[in-house]
């Protein structure tokens, strides 16, 4: 069975008709809740689309009228972050938070993890294992949240699930961040341009703890974790689920979450405290780096990419730098700098009103005016404080141009925002194939937002290959959007 270091590779190098995914976000089946039927719904197998995924396969190989067909898996396929099961008899020892929050990334719990995802989502696995018997091939792009496809032990699971003769094994291939595909396309997931959701060394990605090695997880992974799992009205897949305004988190709490979960405060504040501490305290951890292989890595990373070293190289170079840099900024998102402001404001009025009842015999219903007094400059703060996250997830044409320039290819295709793009940019086309995820507007699962859309690119009149954005429905594919106009 094919290793993480296993060579030579076949020629991935050329392909006719390329089929690019991202952001399924594959997860364990969440058991439906009788008393709040709403608790993760976007997560239950009511809305699993591996039936969905079969028939998209089978169009794409129709489209490409007997050409074999280049599958390429764009990041966030698997949600590991979101996997909370646990092993009956672990052969580990499992921490109070991890029973809570799910399994740390350790490669023997990554296995466990990817083992539940691939047991839930059985035809998912039969589908493509029988897409690639056809004479196909898949690719793996490694996102932000299937980071822990990194470890030997969780791809080598994949393939044990996939039972592919030994011929046809090697036609599945994991890279680390980003894939060349016929010298004229350069596919990433987008999330190294992310300093939320930035891996911040893919090339190294391991930390030593106390007898053991893990991946170091970005802060987006870790609000995942910490954050989301414990509060199963918000959809983590849609930032409008999860980032609102004071009223309408006050709103949204007295409709859905009053009777399901009063303490809520109480679990966001200790979720978004582990968040912080997890996030500074491996933001000091160092990689483990042997300085006598790293060109060795290099040179693999560039061989499954179909890239050169040098590539690698350079494209790390354009990594922005990682959010957990700034504890005060991560302080902000998580809305701790509005509860230190509160827990301030009530010190000061207790001690005040300590002071006064010590002169004067007056109740302490007092300390309400000192707070009202208070509460508009409070508010005003609130709404001047406006969430970051959304607005590094898109990547900027300098990043766009610079990544062109390094990999020789005038088309970049990402995933990551779940919003689908197609346009031109000065000389490189840029497009974005949306979310196959339960990304819903709604909690009760009635808004769907952009589901099921893919990138096609095949050959041309011309003879060179052109892409299209599709949406995947019924069984067929509805073209999405046309390249605008440069705005460079």
């Amino acid at each position: 069975m094919p290793t993480f270091f296993s060579r030579p590779f076949p020629d991935f190098k050329t392909a006719s008709h390329t089929a690019i995914i991202s952001d399924l976000h594959l997860c364990e089946a969440e058991p439906v809740n009788l008393r709040f039927p709403l608790w993760k719904k976007f997560k239950t197998r009511q809305f699993f689309f591996d039936d969905v995924f079969e028939s998209f396969l089978k169009h794409c190989e129709e489209r490409a009228q007997g050409a074999p067909v280049e599958l390429v898996l764009n990041g966030d396929i698997f949600d590991f972050d979101s996997v909370l099961k646990l092993p009956d008899e672990p052969v580990f020892h499992m921490s109070w938070l991890e029973k809570h929050r799910g399994l740390f990334p350790i490669e023997e719990r990554s296995r466990y993890k990817i083992e539940v995802i691939l047991q839930d989502h059985a035809e998912w696995v039969r589908a493509l294992r029988e897409f690639i018997l056809r004479g196909n091939r898949a690719v793996f792009v490694i996102g932000n949240h299937d980071l822990e496809l990194h470890f030997t032990e969780v791809q080598t699971e994949i393939y044990k699930h996939l039972a592919l003769p030994d011929d046809k094994q090697m036609q599945v291939r994991f890279v680390e961040w980003f894939y060349i595909s016929n010298q004229d396309t350069l596919i990433e997931h987008g999330n190294q341009y992310d300093p939320y959701c930035m891996c911040e060394d893919p090339i190294n990605p391991y930390v030593r703890g106390y007898n053991f090695v893990s991946l170091k997880l970005p802060f987006g992974n870790l609000a995942c974790r910490y954050l989301m799992n414990g509060m199963g009205f918000f959809n983590p897949h849609v930032d409008s689920n999860y980032i609102m305004s004071i009223p309408e988190y006050i709103r949204f709490f007295l409709k859905y979450m009053l009777r399901a979960q009063p303490g809520l405060v109480l679990t966001w504040f200790w979720g978004s405290v582990v968040t912080l501490l997890h996030s500074f305290f491996d933001r000091l951890a160092a990689p483990i780096r042997n300085p006598l292989k790293i060109e060795d890595r290099v040179a693999l990373i560039a061989e499954k990419a179909n890239a050169e070293p040098r590539m690698v190289r350079e494209l790390k170079e354009l990594f922005v730098a990682p959010a957990a840099s700034n504890p005060f900024l991560l302080a902000r998102e998580l809305w701790l700098d509005r509860a230190f402001i509160i827990f301030v404001a009530f010190y000061l009025i207790f001690q005040l009103m300590v002071v006064v009842r010590s002169i004067y015999e007056i109740s302490f219903f007092w300390a309400f005016i000192p707070l009202f007094m208070l509460l508009p400059f409070f508010l005003f703060y609130s709404k001047s404080v406006t969430s970051l996250v959304s607005g590094y997830k898109e990547p900027d044409d300098r990043v766009l141009a610079m990544t062109s320039a390094i990999t020789k290819v005038n088309r970049i295709v990402y995933g990551h925002t779940h919003h689908t793009r197609h346009e031109i940019i000065g000389s490189v086309e840029h497009l974005n194939s949306g979310c196959w995820s339960p990304a819903f507007l709604d909690v009760e699962c009635t808004k769907p937002l952009d589901q099921k859309t893919f990138v096609w690119i095949a050959p041309s009149e011309s003879g060179s290959r052109q892409a299209e954005l599709f949406k995947f429905v019924d069984g067929k594919s509805e073209l999405l959007l046309n390249p605008g106009r440069s705005i460079n």
